[in-house]
């Protein structure tokens, strides 16, 4: 399966639903394509919240449900999209969704890949010690135990990315 020759043989993109994700997805591409990286993509449906939500009465029971599948729905859709992403440069990718607490799971799921590198968009802004403890990426970040490439300029990914077939 790894082909690669460069310092990163297997790249995991944790995949969150945003738009940061998808300059991630495409540095990942640009990474996987001239280093011949086993490239993997990770979503996960964040269980843990919905059940906060219901015990807090936020959600009854039928809403957490429909939440629920509606998150199924916007990761195959990322995902789906992430591999469209790769086929068109010529990359494979393999594809994971799973539900569970996002951290742990992303964690759980570099270390089973054997990862050595994490790409992730962009970190939201902290604006409080105790939103640092709630952030999934944050916790990300600073629990896994590969190195992390945050991809914070979506235009230069997407550059790069579309010069893939240029040169």
């Amino acid at each position: 399966m790894n082909t690669g020759s460069g310092p990163f043989q297997k790249i995991l993109i944790y995949v969150d639903g945003s738009e940061e994700c998808i300059a991630a997805a495409q540095m990942a591409i640009v990474m996987a394509r001239q280093t011949g990286a086993a490239l993997k993509a990770l979503y996960v449906v964040n269980v843990s919240l919905l059940k906060e939500l219901t015990r807090a009465k936020i959600f009854v029971e039928i809403e957490s449900m429909d939440y629920e599948q509606d998150l199924l729905q916007d990761g195959k859709r990322y995902l789906r999209y992430i591999r469209e992403m790769a086929a068109a440069k010529r990359v494979s990718v393999d594809t994971e969704l799973i539900k569970g607490v996002v951290n742990k799971e992303v964690v759980e799921g570099a270390g089973k890949f054997g990862a050595d590198l994490l790409m992730m968009g962009e970190l939201e802004e902290v604006r409080s010690r105790t939103d640092s403890y709630h952030d999934e990426a944050e916790l990300i970040f600073r629990k896994v135990n590969c190195s992390v490439m945050v991809v914070k300029d979506s235009n230069r990914a997407e550059a790069l990315y579309q010069s893939l077939d240029q040169k």
